[in-house]
Formats: C-alpha cells, structure tokens, sequence
C-alpha cells in the first residue's frame, strides 16, 4: 500500500527526477501565492471597506492574538512565518478529499523539511530579538552545565516535531485506506471527515509549538524590556 508520493515519478531526465511530493509541495505552494495575492489585490485603508477585506482582517487579527498569548510582544513581526505554517498544513489536510490527492505531510521527508524551518527560525528570530551575545548566553542559563543538555534540546525537538506531525497526518490517511478495503465507502467517509478535523488540529498545534519556541529562543528580560519602552517614550532634551 503506497500511501506517499515519494515514489511516483512525474518527471525524469537521466540523474534528475521530481516526484510526487516535491511536485505537489510546489503546487500547493502556488495555490497559497496566488490565493494570497487575491485575497489583498484590493485591500483599502479607508473607513468603508468590503465584506471581504473585513474578513480577512478578523482572521489576521485573530492568528495575531493567538501569537500575542503565546508569548511574542510584536506577534506582527512574526505573523508571516508562523501563518504560512499553518496554511500550508491546513492546505494539505483539505487536499485529503480530492480524489487521487496524496498530502505531501504524509512523506517524512517533507515533514522533516517544515521541522527544519522551525530549527532555522528560532535562532534567527532569538538573534534578531536579543543580539548575538544574548542569544548565545540563553543556551548557558541558568549555569554553563546546562550547555550541552539545551544544544541536544535544540536537535531533538527538531526531530520530535517531525516524527510527530508524520504520525499525526500519515496515521488518519492510512485509517481511511484500510476500511476502503474492508468496507463499503459510506463509513470512510466519516472518518474522512474526522481526519479532516484532525488534521486541522494538528496543523494549529505544529504552529503554537513553533510560536513557543520562537517565544522562548526571542524572550527578554523584564528589566530590560522595561528599560528599553521608558527610553523610546522619555522626551528628548531641550537644546
């Protein structure tokens, strides 16, 4: 039973080859750019806006304030990543009830790949919230013995997001394709259903675990936060 696309070839030219996975990640990639540029082809700043724009605008605000609870002061800063997150999963788990359709987060290979951009992403947004030096002096926190134990974290829930987003998606996909087998299509449709829901689940925890990491690598001091809002707002001195 071929639950995956990693094995169906759909182009091929001596070494080179593109199969099923990549060619349908690409694809989902396109219908989120192009969705993207006509949900905002017509975005105004004006007090009259369409019902539409007034829509999108609750959902911005909503995914906004779910990063806000998180942890992330200026969740705005994040909003693209940790949306495209979970647009792309979300896309994938719809994409389960077209015919022939085969999710690409049903390859470990492609849920490795979106484990990854988590792994880039924490220390990239760590580094561009604290600096550097205080990015790097997170990893010895609370005592330099904690060096190595938090390096390894660093890996191992990198991997432990992976396996559990393939588990998680590959598990309702292979349910499904087991009763089509052994029963009639009536009861597969239920739970097609159900894995539709499940997978939306699983799409909104992979984002809030990446947004608590993101959190906890851009995390500053209290202090220092404090410190830094008291002198934006002090006035400037006279001349």
């Amino acid at each position: 039973m071929n639950l995956t696309s990693d094995q169906d070839i759909v182009w091929h030219r001596g070494p080179l080859y593109l199969n099923g996975t990549v060619a349908t990640t690409w694809v989902m990639m396109g219908v989120i750019a192009l969705g993207a540029k006509l949900l905002t082809r017509n975005l105004k700043t004006g007090a009259v806006i369409s019902r539409g724009q007034a829509a999108l605008e609750i959902v911005v605000t909503g995914i906004e304030q779910q990063i806000k609870e998180v942890g992330l002061d200026q969740p705005r800063r994040y909003l693209s990543f940790l949306a495209t997150l979970f647009i792309f999963l979300s896309l994938a788990c719809l994409g389960t009830i077209v015919p022939g359709f085969k999710p690409p987060t049903g390859s470990l290979s492609t849920t490795a790949a979106l484990a990854l951009c988590v792994f880039i992403a924490v220390p990239v947004f760590g580094i561009w919230e604290q600096g550097w030096a205080g990015y790097l002096k997170t990893y010895a926190t609370p005592t330099i013995i904690m060096l190595p134990f938090n390096i390894i974290s660093e890996f191992s829930r990198t991997v432990a997001l992976a396996v559990r987003l393939f588990g998680n998606m590959m598990s309702g996909v292979m349910i499904v394709a087991i009763l089509l087998t052994i029963t009639p299509y009536l009861f597969p449709i239920a739970m097609t259903a159900l894995g539709l829901l499940t997978g939306m689940v699983q799409a909104y925890i992979f984002t809030i675990l990446a947004a608590v990491y993101i959190a906890a690598a851009a995390r500053i001091e209290a202090p220092r936060r404090q410190a830094a809002i008291a002198g934006a707002a002090a006035p400037a001195p006279a001349p």
